[in-house]
């Protein structure tokens, strides 16, 4: 904890059987947020903020993730901060080309942003990895700061959201696709980068992130 601030949120990290959760926590700790990690609905349901982490394939998300479905739901109509991460962030969306890429047909996101996760299918290497640079296209809270800053990337999905107005910052990997979105409300957000690997630039997101969740204590 910094000597400048305390603690200003609790965050809980959704367990769900994916994503690297220690090191989101270390991020968001370092960011002086209070951070438990739960399989808990009502400890999910009670807290600041909400964050689901995800590394992973889509339909495999969705599959772990269908015990917390209504409790996510419910903390997206509450006007809790919800905060997907990289895969967490795709299941914010409707559904995702993954699945039927697999074959395994249509699976249904939370459809909190509603649109569909496509596949890299041009020139480009996948998986996009490493560091890139975010350009942020219009005003909210996570993204204070970072305009022009890099962020760190693996992914071989992006995001395709029905609203334009999703869209609160891009990156350039061949094409302009959306690094960062949010619902129509603002609560619900997500990074497709991984802002706990992002060095200060991640740091300044969860920083915000944390603010963010302090506002509405």
């Amino acid at each position: 904890m910094s000597a400048t601030r305390q603690t200003v949120a609790d965050v809980v990290v959704v367990d769900y059987g994916l994503g690297n959760l220690r090191s989101v926590t270390r991020g968001l700790e370092r960011a002086d947020a209070g951070v438990e990690i739960t399989d808990d609905p009502d400890a999910i349901a009670a807290a600041d903020g909400v964050v689901l982490p995800g590394v992973g394939a889509f339909s495999e998300g969705m599959e772990n993730a269908a015990p917390f479905r209504e409790t996510l739901l419910s903390v997206a109509e509450s006007g809790t901060p919800l905060f997907g991460i990289c895969l967490g962030m795709q299941m914010l969306l409707t559904t995702s080309e993954e699945a039927d890429h697999a074959g395994q047909g249509d699976v249904e996101g939370l459809d909190l942003i509603p649109g569909t996760n496509l596949r890299f299918d041009g020139d480009q290497k996948v998986p996009h990895m490493g560091w890139n640079e975010l350009t942020v296209r219009r005003e909210h809270p996570l993204v204070e700061g970072i305009d022009g800053e890099y962020a760190y990337f693996v992914h071989s999905y992006y995001a395709d959201p029905d609203a334009e107005t999703a869209v609160v910052a891009t990156t350039d990997y061949g094409l302009d696709f959306p690094s960062i979105v949010a619902n129509e409300a603002g609560n619900v957000f997500g990074t497709q980068f991984h802002p706990e690997k992002s060095g200060e630039t991640g740091l300044q997101i969860l920083r915000n992130f944390v603010d963010f969740c302090a506002e509405g204590r």
